[in-house]
Formats: C-alpha cells, structure tokens, sequence
C-alpha cells in the first residue's frame, strides 16, 4: 500500500497529510507557516514548519511509514537553489526515501485540475494566474503585490471601493452606497488612512471592504458596479494571458477559479465568466477538484502529469532516520 505526506507550506500557515492509499482516510495536522523559502532563513524556517506539522502524523499509533514526501512552498519558484536545500534537509529529518519541493502555485494547479494542463486563476486579496501546458511549459501572470500588480484582486477592489467613498465624501466624485458602507465598515472616514494601515497590512484591510463593493453592486450602485466590472475584465486579462503562454496549437485549456474572491458571487463572476468564455482563446471553465493539499498528494504519487519539470526530487542513499520528536530539534539547515 502506497503511503506519502503531502505538505501545503504558505506564508500564513503549513498543512500537512498523511495518506495511506486508496480507501483510506488521511490524517491532518495544521500548524503555523513560514515567511518563504526566498526570504532570508527561509529554508531554515520552512524545514521547522514542515517538521512541526508532520511529526503528529507519523507518531500515530498504526501509521504506515510513508514513501515520499512533497512539499508545495512560497517562494519555491524564485528560489530553486533553496527548494533543493529543503528536500535534502528534509531527507535528514523524515523517515522517508524521497523528498520533493515544488512551489505551492504547482500544487494548487495541479490540485485544482486534477493534474491536467490548463490554467488556474487564484483570486484573494492579491490574484494571479498560473497556466500549464501538456509539454510542461510553465507561465505565472501577475501575482506582483499590491502596489506593481494584482489587477483585479480583492485588495484593488477594496482600495477602488475606499476612494469611491472619500471622493464621495469630499464631494470630488459622484454619489454611490459606498460612503454609508465604509462608514459602518471603519467607522469616521476622517480617521480611514489609520483605520487601513492599522494592521501593517493595509492590502488586506483594503482587500476585507470588497464584499461590501460587491454587495453594492448588486443592489445597483453604478460606481461599485463600474468597480466590480473593471476588476472582472483585468482578471479575465490576466487568466487569458496565461492561457495564450501555455497552448501553442489553440486547443481547448481547462481554466479553474479559486481563491476567496470566487464567493463575490454574480457582481464578480458574471461578467469574468463572460469574458473569459466569449475569448478567441479556446478556453473552458471548469470547478477547482481540489486544494493545494490535493495536489501535493498527487504529484508525490504521480510523475506523468505536466507538472513533473516543476518538481525538484531528492533520493535517499543512506538509512532512514528516526521518527521525530517534539523533544528533538531538525539539525540546521
């Protein structure tokens, strides 16, 4: 029976599974993530991470000890020197005979698809799209942060949402519903810079306001309608881009929507769907299968997906060392 450990390593938070095959159900462990395997320590800090999630699942009473393992991390794709540093560290610190790293936009793709080529248009507080082709060819569109990229995303919906209000409020601008909700939402607009960068993350408080943007828009207010539909048309840019990278013959891509902005709903969705479908490109939408975790699974078990290039893969030549322990700190990286 095949036993692996598939890893979903973010910035926020590392989720690993244990999974014993067909049939079985897998074990779960969730702990705190790393800041990226490009930042500085990140092999050190991402090597921690993995070994704290994993660790209860290979101390379970009964468990199989697995193959591989396969880790999709932050940063892994800027930073291929540092991905193979952490599987050979890996090996030192897991009884297994194979460690593999890839970046996590892979495992998402490869979750979200079932391991096919195609194109994933992830959509949160920042948005980027990773296509895939059937040779292996590779293209990420977007995804520079807030202040160079992230066209369409939850944080330049909000921020667009926010300077509706305050020109509203200023009299500079048309009236739109948007004042009212960003005053219930943070409360005097007087005091909104502070309220936004209270967090030190203003994206992401800008980036929770966008449900409101939505939920204006749905109720007809013209300037959060004119957001919303602005944002569809650079996101659907921004997935056909990187379909257009990817497919060489014209033949049809599947082309998945993930991520949290998905749950706009119709304010969002509608007018997305309607550009990426009414394209010269020949793509077709289709339902995410799966999570990041998902497609960790399936790229440790399986290596004739696309998606193959994109791992980097580390053999054991000695004995495996011994299951580790809370008590028992990784040697450094």
């Amino acid at each position: 029976m095949t036993s692996t450990v598939a890893v979903d390593l973010g910035k926020t938070g590392c989720r690993a599974m244990l999974w014993h095959g067909a049939g079985s159900s897998p074990s779960v462990s969730s702990v705190a993530g790393a800041p990226g395997l490009a930042a500085p320590d990140g092999v050190a800090a991402a090597r921690a991470a993995v070994r704290a999630a994993v660790g209860p699942l290979l101390r379970e009473p009964g468990g199989a000890r697995p193959e591989s393992v396969l880790v999709g991390a932050a940063g892994a794709a800027s930073a291929p020197a540092a991905a193979r540093s952490l599987a050979g560290a890996l090996l030192e610190d897991l009884p297994v005979g194979e460690a593999a790293v890839t970046s996590d936009a892979v495992t998402a793709h490869a979750g979200a698809l079932g391991g096919r080529a195609g194109v994933v248009l992830a959509i949160g507080t920042g948005s980027v799209a990773v296509g895939i082709g059937a040779d292996g060819t590779y293209a990420r569109v977007d995804g520079w942060g807030p202040l160079l990229g992230d066209d369409g995303s939850g944080a330049r919906i909000g921020t667009a949402g926010l300077r509706a209000a305050l020109r509203a409020h200023d009299g500079r601008g048309p009236a739109t519903a948007l004042l009212d909700a960003a005053t219930a939402f943070f409360g005097d607009l007087e005091r909104l810079p502070a309220a936004v960068g209270r967090d030190g993350n203003p994206a992401r408080t800008a980036a929770s306001f966008a449900p409101e943007v939505a939920r204006a828009a749905d109720a007809g207010d013209a300037v959060a309608s004119a957001i919303v539909r602005d944002a569809a048309a650079d996101l659907a840019e921004t997935a056909l881009a990187a379909a257009g990278r990817i497919t060489g013959d014209g033949g049809p891509l599947p082309l998945a929507v993930t991520g949290g902005l998905a749950g706009l709903g119709p304010a969002l969705m509608t007018p997305l769907t309607a550009r990426i479908t009414g394209s010269a490109l020949h793509v077709w939408l289709t339902s995410p299968l799966g999570d990041p975790l998902d497609g960790a699974g399936l790229l440790a078990l399986d290596r004739t997906t696309p998606h193959a290039s994109l791992v980097v893969r580390v053999r054991r030549a000695t004995a495996n060392p011994p299951l580790p322990t809370p008590a028992t700190p990784p040697a450094s990286a």
